[in-house]
């Protein structure tokens, strides 16, 4: 779930500003930031979405992280990394020194050996552990020596290590085999977590024993967590919060005035994704690809992203976004037009019973997501060929029942976990992926391991383009759109453009006063 990718920034008001030093006054003043993404867990190994890594890329380190815009990670806990000889199947990181977790103690390679090893332990069923799929054994060489093995040759290796499931735990504070409960953290990231309530609020303050990538540390920053778009709304309307960002409502963003002296809005394109995914196990309505196709034959994007998002989202047509290397448009290649009548023809090929019924679920507060759910049984329901029931989840349970194979379809949006087409892969398609569709392509599995072998990602390109056109023919997932990012902040807080800028890091130290 996570992360955009290349971002242009399309509106800036004031940038000059921007760069200028904050008063005395404001300096260790609060700046408050407004958010409907939620928290799963405080325990790395137990979270793999948005709103939990947009915590942990603060109050944790990774071995490696990424300069703003960039594509390549560069060392952050460790000093140096590198693979080890030929062939991408063994890398090696050497621990910067001085990095002290909140106990006074000196974090050690034991300690990253650690936190791998208990992702992939304790294999949590919303956590991160799919993305280390090629990772077989770490090894802590010395003190400061730590040593990836890889069960084959994986490019992208270094690129999960730089994200939230790279956060390195103190080992004598974090359960080996469970997740750690609880309302505190013990990382040693930029910032501390000083308070915390679960789906209200993260009190930080600036981490005096940071050790790492960054030059210094930031503001003291409050975020607030709110159940829907129109609270985020309401708390901005109401100066409650000095920052908004994912998700003000698309009636709000339709609306925003790059040009209103009395706030700073950026606008920026991003990887973000919408998909809806089928499940494709036996006992689901959706097993035969035939009716899964039919499906796809009805999605009106075009609608979606005129009524719906009012504009603030872009019709997506394949698994890999617009602006990522390998991108096509396998589904609009496909299934060019919403035809009620290839749908049916393809539900009679099936043999099965009109309409063909099944559960449509989505996530609360995501956004529009109500609205749009509504809108994709309207869709669906065209003919009379489906019969849509359509459920809303509270977060954290929804993520389980997709988990569990409880629904049928299920729309969910991706935020890219690092700046590549490898994050559209494995984690989305391939067997066992996190989205939990059931879908299983030995070719696609097998496309998705050749892709990760070669360092000069554009020789990658055609396993990309393959994988797509067998995923618009298997159909385990509809793309739906390609989201717009915005961000807006009061005139008096620069650095907000920094938050979402296409690597997955949310950079709240670049937030200031000016």
């Amino acid at each position: 779930m996570r992360i955009l990718m290349t971002l242009l920034v399309l509106a800036v008001v004031g940038i000059g500003g921007w760069q200028l030093l904050p008063s005395q006054e404001n300096k260790n003043k609060t700046i408050t930031v407004g958010t409907t993404d939620a928290v799963t867990d405080l325990d790395p190994a137990g979270a793999y979405d948005a709103g939990s890594w947009a915590l942990f890329s603060n109050v944790f380190q990774s071995l490696l992280t990424f300069e703003p815009g960039g594509v390549e990670p560069v060392p952050d806990a460790a000093k140096s990394c590198a693979f080890q000889g030929s062939g991408l199947r063994t890398y090696q990181c050497i621990l910067r020194s001085g990095i002290t977790f909140p106990s006074g103690r000196a974090m050690t390679a034991e300690d990253v050996k650690y936190s791998f090893d208990r992702v992939k332990k304790i294999n949590s069923d919303v956590g991160p552990a799919s993305l280390f799929s090629t990772l077989t054994s770490v090894s802590a060489d010395s003190a400061t020596t730590v040593t990836f093995h890889l069960s084959s040759a994986d490019a992208t290796f270094p690129l999960k290590v730089a994200t939230g499931a790279g956060s390195i735990v103190d080992k004598d504070t974090y359960p080996a085999n469970s997740l750690r409960t609880g309302t505190t953290v013990d990382g040693t990231g930029p910032y501390t977590l000083t308070s915390y309530t679960k789906d209200q609020r993260a009190e930080l303050a600036p981490n005096k024993r940071y050790q790492g990538y960054l030059s210094g540390t930031g503001r003291p920053v409050e975020l607030r967590y709110y159940a829907d778009s129109a609270k985020l709304d309401s708390a901005w309307k109401g100066k409650e919060i000095d920052v908004a960002t994912r998700n003000l409502s698309p009636g709000v963003l339709s609306q925003l005035n790059p040009s209103d002296p009395n706030k700073r809005v950026t606008e920026s394109d991003s990887a973000e994704t919408r998909n809806l995914y089928l499940n494709t196990r036996a006992d689901s309505p959706l097993h035969d690809v035939r009716v899964r196709r039919a499906l796809a034959w009805l999605v009106n994007r075009e609608e979606l992203a005129a009524t719906v998002y009012q504009g603030t989202v872009d019709p997506l047509y394949s698994l890999i976004p617009t602006g990522i290397t390998g991108h096509t448009t396998s589904f609009f290649d496909d299934y060019p037009a919403q035809s009620v009548q290839k749908a049916r023809e393809l539900l009679t090929q099936a043999g099965v019973s009109l309409p063909v019924r099944f559960t449509l679920g989505y996530g609360k507060s995501r956004g529009a997501s109500e609205e749009e759910a509504a809108a994709l049984k309207q869709q669906l329901e065209a003919g009379g060929l489906f019969k849509v029931d359509v459920q809303g989840y509270e977060w954290t349970d929804f993520q389980k029942r997709w988990a569990a194979g409880k629904m049928d379809a299920w729309a969910v949006g991706w935020v890219a976990d690092y700046p590549d087409p490898d994050t559209f892969g494995a984690a989305l398609v391939g067997s066992g992926s996190t989205m939990s569709t059931g879908y299983s392509n030995k070719l696609v599995d097998h496309l998705i391991l050749d892709s990760q072998q070669y360092a000069d990602r554009s020789r990658a390109v055609n396993d990309f383009r393959n994988i797509q056109t067998d995923v618009a023919q298997d159909v385990p997932l509809i793309p739906l759109w390609q989201r717009k990012e915005y961000v807006v902040s009061t005139e008096d807080v620069g650095g907000s453009q920094y938050l979402d800028d296409g690597t997955g890091v949310f950079r709240l130290w670049r937030l200031q006063w000016i």
